[in-house]
C-alpha cells in the first residue's frame, strides 16, 4: 500500500506515460485495441519498477497499482490492525469491531 507522497509519485509516472506518447502515432493508428501484457510492461515500466523499490512487490498490471493507495481504505482498526473498508466504515470488516464516530468523520 502505498501512503499520499508514494501514490503521488507513482501516479505521476502513470501520467507521464500517456503525455510522453502524444504525437508519435498518426491519427488513424490512434484507434483502441488489444494490447499484449509485453507492450504494457514496456509502457508502463518506469511506474512499475518505483512501485516495486517502494513496496517490493512485482506488480504487473498498471491499473492494479493505482487501488494500492491507503486513503482508498480507511485508518486501520483499533482493534485487529487491519484496514477499514472505506474512509467512512462504522465497523471493521475483518473483525467485527464497531468504529467509534470520531474515526468514522474522518
Amino acid at each position: 500500500m502505498l501512503d499520499e507522497a508514494e501514490f503521488r509519485e507513482v501516479h505521476d509516472l502513470y501520467l507521464a506515460t500517456f503525455s510522453s506518447r502524444r504525437g508519435q502515432r498518426p491519427a488513424a493508428a490512434l484507434k483502441l485495441g488489444p494490447m499484449n501484457t509485453p507492450d504494457i510492461e514496456a509502457r508502463f515500466r518506469a511506474m512499475l519498477e518505483r512501485y516495486r523499490e517502494l513496496t517490493g512487490f512485482e506488480e504487473t498490471n498498471p491499473n492494479a497499482v493505482l487501488h494500492h493507495r491507503v486513503a482508498l481504505y480507511g485508518p486501520p482498526c483499533r482493534t485487529c490492525g487491519k484496514p477499514l473498508r472505506t474512509p467512512r466504515a462504522r465497523f471493521c470488516a475483518a473483525c467485527g469491531a464497531t468504529v467509534s464516530s470520531d474515526l468514522a468523520a474522518i
